[in-house]
């Protein structure tokens, strides 16, 4: 497989036109237009737009929901496969090396984007209102990438870049709530998982669930897993498992007969230590001293 080190490199290699700057470039595909089959990895985050009449997009060898116009969002030295692609409509693929992002904003803020780790079947669904927000943004770019570029033109790329992210966010927001509004609400599902573990043995056999493991249960990856737990209910997905695991907790607590390290070795714990640590954070006080307490009362 190849893996393009320079957006100079990823052109050439792809049988591109060479990019206008080294380290941002835009490759734009008009209707009934086939990209061909090709797989490769680069340094570069890729925001991109598409509406497939056929073909697959595979990202971390994963296939991406390609039936709507929709966009899809990669970072640097992710697979990135392409196979029979052809547009319905036309559509964009940007490229932004990593290093161009250097000194600015937005290298830290785009690392806080949860997009760029979604992978099965979560690609953002645009409404027609939506998708022309995005298209007048990327017009803009492409308007000052066409430009004679000067000492201004990184800043007002990154700018409107920022923006299209911004807005996926809260597009990504609006399609959470209408997946639970047709599929109900994700929390419920997670429950069921979670509490199926508990029943069958699984925190003795297998210790604590970790998000992947849930997410695979839910055919989710673990960031759009948790990004869908933290609209619904303001917490992460391993926030509700502790949650869940501590409820567990205080009702063994309430046998006088179980200590706190059968307790813990009960609930998938590895030690008493992070049991005790965990329990606190969540009740306010150790799990010795809540036990006490029932006992008096």
């Amino acid at each position: 497989m190849k893996h393009f080190r320079t957006l100079s490199e990823l052109h050439e290699g792809n049988g591109w036109a060479p990019p206008e700057n080294p380290f941002f470039s835009m490759i734009g595909c008009q209707q009934a237009c086939p990209l061909g089959d090709r797989e490769f990895t680069t340094d570069a985050y890729v925001i991109a737009f598409k509406k497939l009449k056929s073909g697959v997009i595979m990202y971390g060898r994963t296939p991406y929901d390609n039936t709507n116009g929709s966009m899809y969002f990669m970072k640097p030295r992710q697979i990135i496969e392409l196979k029979g692609l052809e547009f319905e409509e036309a559509g964009f693929m940007f490229f932004i090396h990593e290093d161009y992002l250097l000194g600015h904003e937005l290298f830290e803020t785009v690392q806080k984007y949860g997009f760029f780790d979604y992978e099965v079947n979560e690609a953002l669904h645009l409404s027609p209102k939506e998708e022309s927000v995005i298209w007048e943004l990327k017009d803009k770019i492409i308007t000052e990438y066409n430009n004679n570029q000067d000492e201004y033109s990184r800043e007002i790329m990154l700018g409107h870049m920022a923006s299209i992210l911004m807005y996926s966010q809260r597009f990504y927001k609006r399609q959470f709530i209408n997946r639970s509004e047709l599929s109900g609400k994700t929390i419920s599902k997670f429950d069921a998982v979670l509490q199926k573990y508990i029943k069958e043995g699984g925190l003795q056999e297998r210790g604590l669930p970790s998000v992947n493991f849930m997410a695979e249960q839910l055919f989710l990856s673990p960031r759009y897993l948790s990004d869908l737990l933290k609209q619904e209910t303001g917490k992460t997905a391993m926030e509700l498992i502790h949650l869940t695991l501590i409820s567990e907790a205080k009702n063994l607590l309430k046998s006088a007969d179980r200590g706190v390290a059968e307790i813990a070795y009960e609930l998938g714990f590895e030690n008493t230590s992070y049991f005790t640590r965990l329990f606190k954070k969540q009740t306010g006080m150790r799990p010795l001293d809540f036990k006490k307490q029932l006992l008096l009362n």
